[in-house]
């Protein structure tokens, strides 16, 4: 498949703004933590890899935590987390987060429904912590519809190349889409916040929604002289959490 030219210009241009962002970051010692969450197949790896392509490597860091082992499961639920947090000048994206308790635990029974229902009460207050000490805090849901991702995971199964993005969380997505859905209705309406807001990528086309969570981060962080030529966030694709996006048809059901 060709590469369109519209989306590669774009792209290069918003990565470099992103690299001069960095350079002003790392010089006045910023600590940016950058969440990606979403449905299973809806693009987080691939947003990552075009946000992180061209990063400081000593200043980015990508996490992507294993399950919690049995010492780790007897420990402060966000304690493994914390220890991943940036120091000043740092930039981490984590791909899932501390909502693995909101979503799949919750949907696969892996915490209890005590737990689950502790984060949610937790975690406005966790997250408010973190900013209120400097931490520039952004979290981002990637949605997809249903049969996207059925067609994703199907594309996903028959191509040996993509061996290491199966899971076998993959086999449930769809089985359990509903329940899925209903876990990320009250994640919505009980962790969005001001200082901490849900941002939602309707990602049914991937270079759309990679292009517009570039142009996002950077409408949000970077200095006017920075934004030259970047687009403005299409709210068709990219907008803030808002509880009528749960039945308007913005976020899949």
């Amino acid at each position: 498949m060709s590469k369109s030219p519209d989306y590669e210009t774009e792209l290069r241009d918003l990565q470099l703004a992103l690299i001069a962002l960095q350079k002003q970051a790392i010089k006045e010692g910023w600590k940016t933590v950058t969440l990606f969450e979403g449905r299973d197949s809806a693009g987080k790896d691939g947003a990552i890899a075009r946000l992180t392509e061209h990063a400081h490597r000593r200043a980015t860091r990508v996490i992507a935590l294993p399950a919690p082992s049995e010492h780790e499961r007897g420990q402060w639920y966000f304690q493994r987390y914390v220890q991943q947090l940036p120091a000043a000048g740092e930039a981490v994206v984590f791909n899932r987060s501390w909502y693995n308790r909101a979503g799949v635990e919750r949907v696969m029974g892996f915490s209890t429904p005590e737990q689950q229902e502790q984060f949610l009460r937790d975690v406005p207050a966790f997250e408010l912590m973190l900013v209120q000490n400097g931490v520039r805090l952004s979290k981002l849901w990637l949605d997809i519809s249903r049969d996207e991702q059925a067609q994703r995971l199907e594309a996903r199964r028959k191509d040996p190349l993509k061996a290491f993005k199966i899971s076998d969380l993959d086999a449930v997505a769809q089985s359990k889409w509903d329940d899925y859905t209903v876990a990320r209705d009250e994640m919505f309406m009980r962790t969005h916040s001001i200082p901490a807001p849900w941002i939602c990528v309707r990602a049914n086309h991937k270079k759309a929604a990679r292009l517009n969570i570039l142009r996002w981060l950077l409408h949000a962080a970077a200095p006017k002289k920075l934004l030259k030529g970047v687009a403005r966030p299409d709210p068709e694709v990219i907008f803030p959490f808002e509880p009528a996006a749960l039945e308007d048809g913005r976020l899949e059901r």
